[in-house]
């Protein structure tokens, strides 16, 4: 299992506007069963797709600014940016080949 890094609102322009792959940014919170029960899917996502995306997380309660600039409702939730503009969104716990389909469209 892979263990991502998280970012913050300090370094999520350099890591995930400015990144020159595309980003998938997983918000999550600690208390949220779902991000639990997802979590093995992203990190799956984070090795399958390890040369075409990178895979970061995001606490919701402790990055409150970008939760809101997103318009994050709900966790989890999995936005995926390209060229610093988030093209895909998946919201809720959803299987490993729901999430690719919506990444295939944007990676390749």
């Amino acid at each position: 299992m892979t263990n991502l890094s998280y970012v913050h609102e300090t370094n999520f322009k350099a890591e995930v506007l400015n990144n020159t792959l595309p980003v998938l940014v997983d918000f999550t919170a600690a208390w949220c069963s779902p991000c639990k029960m997802i979590e093995p899917v992203v990190s799956q996502i984070a090795q399958t797709w390890a040369e075409k995306v990178k895979v970061v997380k995001l606490d919701i309660d402790e990055n409150a600014g970008l939760t809101s600039q997103y318009q994050v409702m709900g966790v989890p939730t999995l936005m995926l940016f390209v060229k610093g503009k988030p093209v895909e969104r998946v919201t809720g716990y959803q299987p490993l080949d729901r999430i690719e389909e919506k990444l295939k469209k944007h990676v390749e």
